[in-house]
């Protein structure tokens, strides 16, 4: 068969191989997320369980949206701008100050037909764009509570408020740190309507022991978090918001989903978790069959889950089921007999039900105020919190020098418990066999010079990564192990002998391409792959460090040595990778790094672990074992130079020009080291 022939069979191979791998990773995604959702699903509940995990549950849920350690309530300041005169209510235009200047904009209603103290509805916006504010555009929903004797409050969101700020971070903006911050503005929509909550209780018009909630779309979502988290909430009503994560994740709901509609998910919380939290109170679930981003397979897999909790509780047993779910053939929107069920299941829980009547209920909705009217301020403040507030929320940990090593080592163990537990939380504690097998590759130059072979390995569970391997022809005893981690930049040619031919007579020389890697990914379906692993507790790099681990695993054992010299290396995104996985495995001798990221702000995320500490930090867990940068230091990096003195081993903080140098001297670690 003529060569080229030959050439063009082994390049569709090699494409045909890389595109089922592709696929059976994503596959593999959607399985993992079914361990959650069953785990919630097959659940055996009993009061006594519920009540022993009920607090922990709440405290996960408040850590994920950045609310513990618990927030100071600075002064609300709160700021009357203009009322407004109805046949049945008043409007009160309101500002505050969640915090300091995190402005929160609203329109307060109170009825004129009848005597406080008035039990109140607060209705939480969904993404409604407005300049004048979202909470303008949904009018028809809510004016109906403060005509028939409710005191309602509502809010402006985040997004698309009079003051907006960001919500579209990693759906629309790539911004991935996010992730490594453990960031939603969930947490923000929450703590604001728990601050209005806080101005309600000073309202002698307001009775504060009978308050509701309710919302559409975001707001429904945010609805069942300030519940699930309040307690001062009575009564919760969320429309069109209800959902399991194997259904969102399954259907590829995610990417079409705010961020706020998540929480980075290290606890392994499903969402009917979350709801469980709001029991005894009274619960009403509203979904449309025909909702495309909250369907019925979510929101009744929820509603059964959620069920079973409020079975437990003693109150549904005195007073009739306190969870319910009604369902209307419509979509993404609130039908008339939605509005009409959330009435009544306000008016029943917050004692009102005895002075209306049925017509009352199906009564139509005062006419809409014009959206102009009912702004609190003439034009945004420039200075603002809610234009940065993701950058505020929660702070990323800086990079400092310890007091002494003793102060280090601590903070260390500290740090990869937070990695084994949190970060990596997800992995396997028995991993499945390699199950390894050869493949069909020549390895190019490698072929000629050394002993190629290709394979592929299993990582999880019906997850195979790829890995080329290399071992010297002309020495029995390999001196050492260089693992190449591989980014999809690097899919051109195994080895890249510029750099690792000086290696092949006496090395082992192993590529590993984690999943996903060995192609590039387009934009938009990286962000789908990114969210949806953060559902689960994961990121992309987290996965693809696992899979590193995997394959040094497998490398030490292909060359018969467990005691072998093993040295992991990686260019830019990969170079963290490498990083972290010599971090998590303490038979790594050195890692050699290019292009290192110097902050979780431009690296690939690892969730929630900005929080404690930065890429620097991380950096000087390696000591006293040799962490190599090619071919420079960067400035950024002196703690880590800081940590390795700290620890005593300076000298095995190196700089060379190439991961051929850095594997030879890494075996002479006193020999040659540049500055």
């Amino acid at each position: 068969m003529p060569r080229r022939w030959v050439r063009k069979a082994q390049t569709l191979y090699s494409d045909a191989g890389c595109a089922s791998r592709q696929r059976s990773a994503e596959r593999h995604l959607r399985r993992q997320v079914f361990r959650i959702s069953e785990v919630c699903h097959d659940e055996k509940i009993s009061l006594e369980d519920w009540l022993n995990r009920r607090d922990t549950r709440r405290d996960q849920l408040a850590w994920m949206l950045g609310l513990e350690p618990v927030r100071l309530r600075s002064d609300l300041e709160p700021q009357s701008t203009g009322q407004l005169q109805r046949d049945r209510f008043t409007v009160e235009k309101l500002v505050i100050q969640s915090l300091p200047g995190l402005l929160v904009t609203a329109n307060f209603y109170l009825p004129r037909q009848s005597r406080g103290p008035w039990p109140c509805v607060i209705y939480l916006n969904g993404h409604w764009p407005s300049l004048d504010g979202a909470k303008t555009g949904f009018q028809d929903r809510y004016l109906w509570y403060p005509a028939h004797g409710f005191a309602l409050l509502v809010l402006d969101p985040l997004q698309f408020g009079e003051i907006p700020g960001i919500h579209l971070g990693t759906n629309r903006l790539s911004m991935w740190h996010w992730l490594s911050l453990g960031y939603t503005p969930a947490g923000v929509e929450v703590w604001n309507a728990m601050r209005a909550i806080d101005w309600l209780e000073t309202r002698p018009e307001i009775d504060a022991t009978r308050i509701g909630v309710t919302g559409i779309s975001g707001g429904g979502v945010m609805t069942q978090y300030l519940a699930a988290l309040d307690e001062r909430v009575k009564v919760a009503a969320a429309s069109c918001s209800t959902y399991t994560i194997a259904d969102q994740i399954c259907k590829r709901l995610v990417q079409g989903q705010c961020d706020c509609t998540f929480f980075p998910n290290v606890f392994g919380l499903d969402f009917p978790d979350i709801l469980g939290l709001i029991a005894p109170r009274p619960l009403l679930i509203l979904g449309g069959r025909k909702d495309p981003i909250f369907p019925p397979s979510g929101f009744r897999g929820a509603y059964r889950r959620v069920k079973r909790t409020y079975e437990c509780c003693p109150e549904t047993r005195l007073d009739g089921p306190r969870v319910r779910l009604v369902e209307s053939g419509a979509g993404h929107t609130d039908p008339p007999h939605f509005l009409e069920e959330t009435r009544r299941w306000m008016a029943r829980w917050l004692g009102l039900a005895d002075r209306l009547s049925d017509s009352d209920y199906r009564e139509l909705t005062p006419l809409p105020s014009p959206p102009s009217v009912l702004r609190c301020v003439e034009r945004p403040p420039a200075r603002a919190l809610n234009y940065g507030v993701h950058e505020a929320w929660i702070c990323p940990s800086r990079p400092t020098m310890p007091a002494s090593r003793r102060a280090w080592e601590e903070r260390a163990a500290g740090l990869r418990d937070v990695l084994r537990t949190r970060v990596f939380g997800w992995v396997p504690d028995t991993p499945p066999p390699f199950a390894a097998r050869k493949l069909i590759g020549s390895g190019g130059f490698a072929g000629t010079l050394a002993r190629y072979e290709k394979w592929e390995i299993q990582t999880e569970a019906g997850l195979r990564v790829v890995l080329d391997l290399v071992q010297p022809s002309r020495s029995k005893q390999a001196r050492g192990i260089v693992l190449w981690v591989r980014r999809a930049a690097d899919q051109v040619g195994f080895p890249d002998l510029d750099e690792l031919l000086p290696l092949l007579p006496e090395w082992v020389v192993a590529a590993v391409s984690p999943r996903l890697s060995e192609r590039p990914l387009p934009t938009a379906r990286y962000a789908e792959i990114e969210r949806s692993a953060a559902l689960l507790g994961r990121t992309l790099a987290a996965m693809w460090v696992w899979d590193v681990l995997r394959a040094a695993q497998w490398v030490r054992e292909q060359a018969g040595n467990e005691q072998i010299p093993l040295i992991v290396y990686g260019k830019g995104d990969a170079a963290l990778v490498g990083l972290i996985a010599g971090v998590m495995d303490e038979h790594v001798e050195q890692v050699v790094v290019s292009d290192l990221p110097t902050s979780f702000r431009t690296a690939p995320p690892l969730l929630t672990l900005w929080r404690d500490a930065d890429v620097p930090e991380i950096a000087g867990i390696i000591a006293p074992r040799t962490l190599t940068f090619v071919p420079e230091i960067l400035p950024a990096f002196e703690v880590t130079r800081g940590l390795f003195h700290l620890c005593g081993a300076a000298d095995r903080l190196r700089v060379e020009l190439s991961v051929a140098e850095a594997a030879m001297a890494g075996l002479n670690p006193h020999e040659g080291a540049r500055a």
